[in-house]
């Protein structure tokens, strides 16, 4: 059974967007993932399709309307919610490769673009949404963090991406950065690549990368660095 996404956004032109590219793209015309975008503004009662208003205790920016949002919900669902629901927000839980493997193995996902200043916190609540953030910033719309998560998803699921080993190997699959890569041609611009990566010998290349993926994530990610040597007890 393929992964549906339903995506609820006031911009429903956005997409699929760049998803409709590359190996997502692919996988999207094989049926091994479904989108459904759903525009918030249909849910609205009045003549302005109006889903926002001021925000209670005053403050600048206007927030999503607990009650158009339902109604969009409601519609798509109706009392059977999907296995997750997710509210992209700078305030929820950092999105990381061991929750895109997890939400890549569920069944439906609900994600929510928010505008504005946000959400109204009740209907966060009722359906019981869980907050993801791409990152410590702010962007102008939930649609952009939307394509970040999508895609992260997606490529994990089993036919999206050919080569299903390079998925064991790259960045964050073991808790470390990925190892540097190299290709034709073997001299450019006076730089040589490594010689063990030309010795042939398949046991002795491993073992270079994986000491390189150590040392950049030592370096770079001393956050990452430390939960891997908690994990595998490395000093």
């Amino acid at each position: 059974m393929s992964l549906v996404i339903d995506v609820f956004t006031i911009f429903p032109e956005l997409f699929p967007g760049p998803l409709s590219t590359s190996v997502t793209g692919r996988g999207l015309d094989q049926n091994l993932w479904q989108l459904n975008t759903h525009n918030i503004r249909e849910a609205a009662t009045d003549k302005h399709r109006t889903v926002d208003d001021a925000s209670f205790g005053g403050g600048p920016g206007m927030v999503m309307r607990p009650d158009v949002l339902d109604a969009a919900l409601t519609k798509v669902y109706g009392t059977a919610k999907p296995k997750k629901l997710i509210y992209l927000s700078p305030r929820g839980k950092t999105l990381t490769q061991a929750y895109a493997q997890e939400l890549s193995q569920t069944e439906s996902l609900g994600i929510l673009c928010g505008r504005f200043e946000g959400v109204d916190q009740r209907v966060l609540d009722v359906w019981d949404f869980e907050e993801v953030s791409i990152g410590d910033y702010v962007l102008t719309g939930g649609e952009m963090a939307a394509y970040v998560l999508i895609d992260a998803v997606v490529r994990l699921i089993p036919g999206v991406i050919g080569e299903e080993e390079s998925l064991s190997e790259e960045s964050f699959a073991q808790g470390l950065l990925e190892y540097p890569q190299y290709t034709r041609p073997r001299e450019w611009n006076s730089c040589k690549i490594p010689e063990v990566l030309l010795s042939g010998n398949h046991q002795l290349i491993q073992t270079w990368r994986h000491e390189q993926a150590k040392e950049i994530t030592r370096l770079r990610r001393p956050d990452l660095w430390k939960l891997f040597t908690e994990r595998f007890n490395v000093d």
